[in-house]
């Protein structure tokens, strides 16, 4: 009995898991003409490797970046030379990184458990989380609360704080999401340190003060919790939702090809194994489901941004189409504004532009259903970095990530302020 308390106190901790990836490693492909592109094409539409592409096959000049089994280093290596195609090892041996991020973990929960203080400089579980924007909404009563907005395919919670300064509930807002791919964690930990800067500089500092005088914000920090549990407990690179799919094997759906937007268009699949399975019909997914249902009843959001990683690109609709949007000029200035300002911090360098020319098509994404449906000011932040970790950035990280986030967020939101009407 004490043995089974043991080890689902460590689950709980997100410090269990059980798929290894000792000896895995990250190949990056450089991509010079279409020739290139369809090869790396045939080579990831393949089951025979078991490969998992962190960035997929798009534009030329563009690196790809694709994670191997240790067990089909050899035959990928094959496959590449005899194709002419060059690559680079930009991660040796993945397991060494996960080693490094469980061993952080535990010893920031064991800290925190001691001095009940949030490590903001630390990577999280769920109830981490979810406990800390409690904590957010007791400490400033006045501003912020927390609201339930539904509950997921596994039936857990899903959490927004709303910043507000009054003015009735249906007062023009803006959306900040995070976590809809679930093992993209520096987007959930940004938006944590994000709630806390928001209720932190209120009074002080004179552009969010102005911005909450006359919006409201809703942050959700992790839309797709089934997920996040999932990559905490079993395995660390789960990006999709955790529903069933009738008939086949495999488990969830891609939350961001989900959304009723040119659904099941380009840049997804029909195959409930692909990790940008677009799911049975548009909004199957409760979470997505759930988004909707609450942005479409308030009625009055001006802005949608969406947090990613990795890549540091930031980018606006469409993703379904190269065609741009009506309002492209504007929300282009907008974004390469956010850009400079963002970069300003540090020197982090992000690059600007529609999703569909930007990285590649992707039908069904949550920025083309927010401006397609009113939210003229829509865009989605790809966090740090461009590939060295990939997925599984540094705690140490975490921080600069979110200031110079901050930076680049709050450029959008004036610019929100100052064009509600």
């Amino acid at each position: 009995m004490k043995w089974i308390l043991f080890l689902g106190a460590l689950i709980g901790l997100g410090i269990c898991r059980q798929q290894k990836f000792r000896g895995d490693q990250v190949f990056r492909v450089n991509v010079r003409n279409g020739d290139e592109i369809s090869k790396l094409t045939q080579l990831m539409n393949s089951a025979r490797f078991e490969l998992s592409f962190w960035k997929s096959p798009s534009t030329f000049n563009r690196p790809v970046d694709v994670l191997v089994p240790s067990v089909n280093l050899q035959p990928v290596k094959s496959f590449l030379k005899t194709q002419g195609l060059e690559y680079s090892v930009t991660i040796d041996d993945l397991q060494d990184l996960l080693d490094i991020e469980d061993e952080e973990m535990r010893l920031n929960e064991g800290q925190e458990r001691n001095d009940s203080n949030f490590n903001y400089g630390a990577y999280h579980s769920l109830e981490a989380i979810y406990q800390e924007m409690d904590s957010i909404a007791i400490d400033f009563p006045k501003l912020a609360s927390r609201l339930k907005i539904g509950q997921t395919f596994e039936k857990r919670p899903m959490y927004v704080l709303k910043f507000s300064t009054g003015g009735g509930k249906r007062r023009p807002a803006i959306w900040l999401n995070a976590g809809m791919h679930s093992r993209e964690w520096i987007s959930q930990a940004t938006a944590i340190w994000t709630a806390r800067k928001i209720v932190s500089d209120y009074g002080k500092d004179p552009a969010i003060t102005s911005i909450l005088k006359k919006v409201d914000i809703f942050l959700l920090p992790v839309a797709n919790p089934d997920g996040y549990v999932y990559t905490q407990t079993r395995n660390r690179l789960w990006r999709k939702t955790r529903s069933l799919n009738p008939g086949s094997h495999c488990i969830g759906t891609d939350p961001n090809r989900n959304w009723n937007a040119s659904f099941a268009g380009k840049g997804t699949s029909n195959n409930p194994c692909s990790e940008v399975y677009h799911g049975p019909h548009a909004h199957s997914e409760v979470e997505v489901k759930s988004i909707v249902e609450f942005i479409k009843k308030h009625g009055n959001f001006k802005c949608f941004i969406d947090l990613h990683s990795y890549s540091q690109l930031l980018m606006y609709p469409y993703g379904y189409t190269v065609k741009k949007t009506l309002d492209a000029a504007e929300l282009d200035k907008v974004a390469r504004r956010a850009a400079k300002a963002l970069a300003s911090k540090s020197g982090t360098e992000y690059e600007v532009g529609p999703i569909s020319t930007t990285v590649y098509p992707a039908s069904g994404n949550s920025l083309d259903w927010a401006y397609d449906n009113g939210i003229k000011y829509s865009f989605t932040f790809e966090l740090r970095d461009t590939g060295n970790y990939g997925f599984l950035l540094p705690a140490d990280q975490i921080i600069p990530t979110a200031e110079e986030t901050w930076l680049g967020m709050k450029t959008i939101m004036e610019h929100v302020r100052d064009n509600l009407y």
